[in-house]
């Protein structure tokens, strides 16, 4: 009973800590399908928070398309792909993924999992287990995902690789680490979209990098899938890359607006990974019927209502970028759905996000470890479901929210 009690004593203690410095997060009960509008505690309240950037979550076609999925295949898979739980509807929706991609990567297969996490854990771990032990280098963007992070400090516990970290925005530290490198195996690992500032990848540079020093490059594109390219086939497509060397990793619960994600190699890649890709081997196989209505979902992306839908995206990017400007917060310059405000404090971007839930707007603050400590934030993102009058009664609210807390600065 006395070490139930230090644990349940740690934990409570820890918990005040983490009020203390404005970190503690809170759960909140939404009421509503996601959406623009959003009911939450009985309140409704105008939502630029969610990663719905094509503003599909509660389509009507994807909504018929899944009970469709759940009349044709019910609504439990029943064991892991390798087992039985691999149906004709994942090998549908693996196929068309791995089409979008086969552009720029050639002999594309995809691997469709539950979650982007899961898709990052079993892309790192799995790949670095082609090399002997100690024979891997992964070099990571500073800035990446914590599933990123994660998969990478998982494959040095399991596999020995050795991790080093570079900045995105500038590339020559990795150059520099990449010459002196001569062990057999080399994967740099990226976001596509950095999810908290919104800017992108330097995809061309990193991939020419890669040719240069025989490295793999793995991009998650979980923010770029959806919204970038012609085609909304992702950040390979804006940037009009062809590689064998690109392990591509595509999220489908953002702009896809289902559930699950995917990862997108040269056929022998992904054949490893089923043989070695431990979560995806251990994991129960997400149920068809999501499947299936992810393949609706890809046929809007793809189709001219994806494209209008892209398009009207891209007018918001532009009207929030061209009219918004601050006093004393910073705005970020990015051309993607991710619009961030940075504040620097806990307790600024904690007042902020109260007086715009005061003002009915849901805009949560984010606060380290999600971002850099003195980097608090709003992350505001846009969706295809937002008019432009709605972004311009958002400026026009948080300019005066920004008045207001200057002037009690002066005070």
């Amino acid at each position: 009973m006395t070490g139930a009690f230090n644990a349940l004593k740690l934990a409570q203690d820890q918990i005040a800590d983490l009020e203390k410095q404005l970190l503690k997060r809170k759960l909140r009960v939404t009421q509503s399908p996601c959406d623009v509008q959003a009911i939450v505690s009985d309140r409704q309240l105008k939502a630029f928070c969610s990663n719905d950037y094509l503003g599909l979550a509660n389509h009507s076609e994807l909504i018929n398309a899944l009970a469709e999925g759940g009349k044709k295949y019910g609504v439990g898979s029943g064991a892991s792909h390798l087992i039985s739980g691999h149906s004709v509807a994942h090998e549908l929706l693996e196929t068309k993924l791995a089409s979008f991609q086969e552009p720029h990567i050639p002999k594309a297969r995809a691997l469709f999992f539950s979650t982007g996490y899961l898709a990052n854990l079993t892309a790192i771990t799995g790949l670095a287990k082609l090399a002997p032990p100690s024979c891997t280098s992964i070099y990571a963007a500073r800035l990446n995902h914590a599933s990123l992070i994660d998969g990478a400090r998982l494959a040095a516990t399991q596999n020995g690789a050795v991790i080093s970290l570079f900045d995105h925005r500038q590339l020559d530290s990795l150059t520099e680490t990449l010459k002196q490198d001569a062990k057999l195996l080399k994967i740099i690992v990226t976001d596509g979209v950095f999810s908290m500032d919104g800017d992108l990848a330097p995809v061309q540079e990193l991939i020419r990098i890669a040719e240069q020093y025989d490295a793999l490059l793995l991009v998650d594109d979980a923010h770029g899938f959806g919204v970038l390219g012609k085609q909304g086939h992702g950040i390979l497509e804006q940037v009009a890359i062809q590689s064998d060397r690109v392990i591509y990793i595509g999220t489908l619960g953002k702009a896809a607006g289902v559930s699950g994600a995917f990862i997108c190699a040269q056929d022998s890649f992904i054949e490893w990974l089923i043989q070695k890709g431990r979560p995806y081997i251990y994991s129960t196989a997400t149920p068809p019927a999501l499947a299936h209505t992810l393949l609706k979902s890809l046929e809007i992306i793809d189709g001219e209502e994806g494209k209008k839908r892209r398009a009207h995206l891209n007018q918001l990017i532009k009207v929030w970028q061209d009219e918004m400007s601050f006093s004393i917060w910073e705005k970020v310059s990015s051309c993607t759905p991710i619009q961030p405000i940075i504040m620097g404090s806990n307790a600024n971007a904690l007042l902020a996000a109260k007086l715009l839930d005061e003002a009915g707007y849901w805009i949560p603050a984010i606060r380290p470890p999600t971002v850099p400590s003195g980097s608090a934030r709003l992350r505001i993102t846009f969706s295809a479901n937002h008019r432009v009058d709605d972004v311009r009664e958002l400026i026009r609210t948080l300019k005066s929210i920004e008045q207001k807390t200057l002037e009690t600065i002066s005070a």
